[in-house]
């Protein structure tokens, strides 16, 4: 079981860098964004434990065999293999930024 600090800690880890963790609310966020809020407020904000116990009712032989770590370093480089597959969306990165910046703006001193 990994919690999603460690999950994107590993992430972080994988790609060659220190990971910069901001912990905000998804309600915060549908406040910000209400055309996600379905998205926000249901399953995603709820902690949960993701099993495989479906697919070995139906796969009764399978076993998961990659942990995770080993995983996310396969992924990165199925990605860096092909510049085709390196695309940065210059919308995404500024949305999340608008996140990070409005929720230093009600948390720290002085807001940012």
């Amino acid at each position: 079981m990994l919690t999603w600090d460690q999950l994107y800690t590993t992430i972080a880890e994988a790609a060659g860098v220190a990971p910069k963790l901001v912990h905000i609310p998804s309600e915060f966020l549908a406040s910000l964004n209400p055309s996600e809020r379905g998205n926000l407020l249901g399953d995603k904000a709820h902690s949960a434990i993701f099993d495989n116990s479906k697919i070995k009712r139906f796969v009764p032989g399978f076993v998961a065999t990659i942990p995770f770590h080993a995983g996310v370093r396969r992924t990165l480089a199925w990605f860096e293999a092909d510049p085709l597959r390196q695309i940065i969306k210059p919308e995404i990165n500024a949305q999340m930024d608008y996140y990070i910046h409005s929720w230093r703006k009600v948390t720290e001193p002085g807001g940012v």
